[in-house]
C-alpha cells in the first residue's frame, strides 16, 4: 500500500527531483495567487496518479491552473471543451479510410496527451462523458477493436459548473469514482485580487515560464510515492472510514473498494476526512 502526509515526505531518488517539485510549486504560486492549498492538492493528486475534479463558478482560474501545471511540469497539454453535441469520437479519435492505401488510418483524439483539461465536463451528455471512463481507469482507450495506450504520465483535470446552472448533466457515480480529489478554487483574497487587476496578465506570464520538470522526472516521483511507508493504524483508519460510509444512514452510497486504496495514495497535508469529501455524490450531503 502507499500513502503519506506531505510532499516533503516523498523518498526522493534524486534530490534534484524534489527541488524541481518545490520550484514548480513556487512557480505555480506566482501565477495562481493566494491558492497555495489548491496548488498543493493538484500536485499531490498528480503525484498519486489520481485525477482532479474542480467544481466552481466560471472565471475563478480553473483553466489557468491546468495550463500552468502542464507548462511548469513540461507536459503535453490538450483542452477538450465539453458541450451537449460532443461525441466520444471527438475525444478518443476516429479511424479514417484512406483511398490511396485502401486501409483505415487511426487519427488520435485529444485524449492522447499527458495532461487533459476536460473543461465543463458536466455540460456534455453521459454518452460523451463515458469516453473518459476507460482512459481514467486503465490509461488506455479502445477504438474499432484495438486498444491503444495513453501517454505516461496521464492526468485528467476536469472542471464542472454548479449542478443548478442551466445545461448541465450530473456526473454519474462511475465517473465521480474515478477522481481522487474534488476541490474548489474560490474567490481570491483582497490582496491577490488587487494584484490580478493591476498586475501582469496571468496568461502572458505563463508564456514566459520555462518548464521546471519533465515527464521522466514526474514519472520517477510518482513511482517514489508508492514507496512511502503506511502504518497499520492508518490502514485501519481508512478501512473504518470506508466501512462507515457504507453503513451510515446519512450516506446514500458508500466508498467503493476502488476509492479506499486511492485515499492512501494521497500525499497532502489535508486530513483524510477532508479528502473523503471530494468525488462521491454520496458524500455531498454530509460533508
Amino acid at each position: 500500500m502507499q500513502g503519506g502526509n506531505t510532499l516533503e515526505q516523498l523518498p526522493a531518488t534524486k534530490e534534484s527531483s524534489l527541488k524541481a517539485l518545490d520550484d514548480a510549486r513556487e512557480a505555480l504560486g506566482r501565477i495562481i495567487l493566494g491558492k497555495d492549498d489548491q496548488i498543493e492538492l493538484a500536485l499531490s493528486c498528480l503525484l498519486a496518479r489520481g485525477h482532479l475534479l474542480i467544481e466552481d463558478l466560471p472565471g475563478l482560474g480553473k483553466t489557468i491552473l491546468a495550463q500552468s501545471l502542464a507548462r511548469v511540469l513540461g507536459l503535453s497539454y490538450r483542452r477538450i471543451q465539453f458541450t451537449s453535441d460532443l461525441l466520444p469520437a471527438d475525444i478518443v479519435g476516429v479511424s479514417i479510410f484512406r483511398r490511396e492505401s485502401g486501409e483505415f488510418e487511426f487519427q488520435p483524439g485529444p485524449i492522447f496527451s499527458q495532461l487533459i483539461l476536460a473543461d465543463e465536463v458536466n455540460r456534455a451528455t453521459p454518452k460523451a462523458q463515458s469516453a473518459l471512463l476507460e482512459a481514467m481507469e486503465e490509461y488506455q482507450v479502445s477504438v474499432d477493436g484495438t486498444t491503444r495506450r495513453l501517454p505516461d504520465p496521464f492526468f485528467v483535470i476536469a472542471t464542472q459548473n454548479p449542478a443548478d446552472q442551466i445545461g448541465t448533466f450530473p456526473l454519474p457515480e462511475s465517473q465521480l469514482d474515478r477522481f481522487l480529489m474534488r476541490v474548489e478554487i474560490g474567490y481570491p483574497n483582497e490582496e491577490s485580487e488587487r494584484e490580478l487587476i493591476a498586475g501582469e496578465d496571468r496568461r502572458q506570464m505563463l508564456k514566459s515560464i520555462e518548464p521546471i520538470a519533465g515527464p521522466e522526472m514526474l514519472t520517477a516521483l510518482q513511482e517514489s510515492v508508492r514507496q512511502v511507508h503506511v502504518s497499520d493504524a492508518l490502514v485501519n483508519y481508512i478501512q473504518a472510514l470506508a466501512r462507515h460510509t457504507r453503513e451510515s444512514a446519512d450516506i446514500e452510497i458508500g466508498l467503493s473498494p476502488r476509492r479506499a486504496p486511492m485515499l492512501l495514495s494521497r500525499t497532502t497535508r489535508v486530513s483524510i476526512p477532508t479528502m473523503c469529501r471530494p468525488c462521491s455524490r454520496q458524500l455531498r450531503g454530509t460533508a
